[in-house]
């Protein structure tokens, strides 16, 4: 395994330097231009930053639970390979080019948003449409995203152990407590299973957050230089992994339902965390999140590469799933964020853009934070590519999958299994959890710039308006199939992929209409171009098998019409729009 990942870091590595030098070159990157975050500097929403600091940040933003999930679910529906060809060419060739693309055309029209280039290209009547559809998309992931760190928060894993055929790892045998009380204890190795607590990972992420407001505030006014932050904050919060445990928040025992307080807790928290100034949270939690992520990717990494350890899942298991979904369209909607992501296009046209220091960065933070999400995918990939089939392990859920995974991977560097585990569980509810409040800011952004309100009332509204919907929503359950009850969100779940990816498809029009109207060279124009009709292709095809789909509910049927009908509406005028050439620009970009 350890050379098949290792040829695939390569051809990331080789496209930065091509690919993404080709793309920099035709945008005509200017380093002397002033960027949006210095035109437009206000201490909160527009900071410059510096590229490292802010690719930390923006890493940690779009890394969610897609770029785990995806794969994982992607693999053991279809085998690796389709899930590995899609992670490496569809995210040098679609996925970086949509990112670094939305990144540019936002900074080049004043840091607004995908939607407002729209309008100035389109219409309002269109832009009304795509902005609904936007904010819509920004409120399920906020849904969605609470209520998997809450259950993250809140259940456990309990799996057997590595089996006697692989190398023997650190802490593999006897009984092994990591940390914590009765109740609360992160990780413990009994017999021949390993089982780690959520509460664990609950008080290191409670203490991961403290660090970052305390980071905010040294870095604000110490003034201190980056390393000697980064020398000072980044052990912390490997001690806040190492002793949170000990002091496990554990609600089981005095709620009906945790997992509820959780989510109410985590939204209450998202509504502050979107207003503060950039510098004081976003900011120092984005890059030590990303820290975080980079020492998970390299831990990952290494002992993958010391453990060679051999592929056991199948690499292809048929072009039908075994629900009935077939390979085509549907590998390209499983896995999103591992490869193209229309979320992506918000964050960068939404927080990123604003704080971008300079043109030229636009490639290492867009082009090359997308590339560092595949490399995300692939370590997730590889958490099932080892997996026996039939394995215990291979019916849990993608989190546990891939805590397990890399706990695994990180035990070959001699640490102990069981907070190897745990570590990576919390590496997943990172993923989420630094996506949730960026999310709560975009939709108050969004919110702001359709309605033209500004200030700290509007903001406090906006913010309001988007968090209605979520608190009311993560307190409701439906009966599945069974008679169980499950989150009122999940029964239209197997829309959020196809919706995700008709947003990056959506993006990519809108762009592909400014580069027309300002005649961008036709080589970028086609670049970006073919893209966007692949991936139009992929989602509606996917989005009308949903709906026609005999055992689809009819809630997930009648959202899906809408999400159709709201996009062939943007679609049909994009390409009417595209019809009569590049006369008539509504307005003409900055900063070029």
């Amino acid at each position: 395994m350890a050379w098949l990942i290792l040829g695939c870091l390569a051809v990331y590595l080789v496209a930065y330097f091509s690919y993404g030098r080709l793309l920099a070159r035709l945008f005509a990157l200017d380093p002397a231009a002033r960027t949006p975050a210095h035109e437009r500097a206000d201490g909160e929403d527009f900071v410059p930053t510096s590229r490292f600091y802010l690719l930390s940040q923006h890493f940690s933003a779009i890394s969610a639970a897609g770029p785990i999930a995806g794969p994982i679910l992607a693999a053991l529906a279809f085998g690796w390979w389709p899930a590995l060809l899609w992670i490496v060419f569809g995210n040098v060739f679609i996925g970086a080019l949509h990112d670094m693309s939305a990144l540019v055309g936002s900074v080049k029209h004043r840091a607004c948003s995908v939607a407002e280039i729209v309008r100035q290209y389109l219409n309002p009547r269109t832009y009304a449409v795509f902005t609904f559809y936007i904010w819509l998309a920004l409120v399920y992931v906020i849904i969605a995203f609470t209520d998997i760190t809450a259950r993250a928060f809140v259940e456990n894993l309990d799996v057997a152990l590595p089996s006697a055929s692989g190398d023997a790892l650190p802490g593999a045998s006897g009984d092994a407590l990591v940390a914590g009380a009765e109740g609360g204890v992160s990780a413990v190795i009994s017999g021949a299973r390993l089982q780690v607590a959520g509460a664990g990972v609950a008080s290191s992420s409670m203490l991961y957050l403290a660090l970052a407001l305390a980071m905010g505030v040294f870095v604000k006014f110490a003034k201190a230089p980056l390393w000697l932050t980064t020398l000072i904050f980044v052990p912390l919060v490997g001690a806040a992994i190492w002793f949170g445990p000990s002091l496990p928040l554990d609600w089981r025992a005095g709620a009906a339902n945790p997992s509820l307080y959780w989510a109410w807790g985590i939204l209450a928290y998202c509504g502050v965390a979107s207003m503060l100034p950039m510098w004081l949270l976003l900011q120092p939690r984005g890059y030590l999140g990303g820290f975080f992520l980079y020492v998970t990717l390299g831990g990952g990494l290494l002992g993958l590469l010391i453990a060679n350890p051999s592929i056991e899942w199948a690499g292809f298991k048929g072009f039908t799933s075994a629900s009935g979904q077939p390979l085509v369209p549907f590998l390209f909607i499983t896995i999103a964020c591992g490869a193209c992501s229309g979320f992506h296009g918000l964050v960068c046209s939404g927080t990123t853009s604003k704080q971008l220091d300079r043109e030229p960065d636009s490639r290492l933070v867009g082009y090359g934070g997308m590339l560092l999400e595949g490399v995300v995918a692939l370590i997730a990939l590889a958490c099932v590519m080892q997996l026996a089939q039939g394995s215990e392990i291979s019916s849990q859920g993608p989190d546990k999958i891939f805590g397990y995974g890399v706990g695994t991977f990180l035990a070959k560097l001699g640490l102990p299994l069981a907070f190897c585990v745990s570590f990576g569980m919390l590496a997943f509810a990172t993923f989420v959890y630094d996506t949730l409040d960026v999310c709560t800011r975009l939709a108050r952004y969004l919110f702001q710039e359709f309605t033209g309100w500004r200030g700290r009332t509007a903001g406090v509204v906006g913010t309001v308006v988007s968090l209605a919907l979520p608190f009311w929503v993560v307190a409701q359950t439906v009966a599945d199939a069974k008679g169980n009850p499950i989150p009122a969100y999940r029964v239209i779940w197997p829309l959020f992929g196809s919706s995700n990816q008709l947003l990056a498809a959506l993006t990519l029009l809108g762009l592909v209409l400014w580069l027309v109207r300002t005649n961008k060279p036709r080589v970028l124009q086609v670049m970006v171009a073919l893209p966007m009709l692949f991936m139009l292709a992929m989602t509606l095809s996917a989005l009308f098998l949903q709906v026609r789909d005999p055992k689809a509910t009819p809630a997930l049927v009648g959202v899906g019409w809408v999400l159709l009908v709201l996009a062939a509406w943007v679609a049909i005028e994009g390409f009417v729009a595209l019809a009569r050439g590049n006369t008539s620009a509504r307005a003409p970009e900055t900063g070029a």
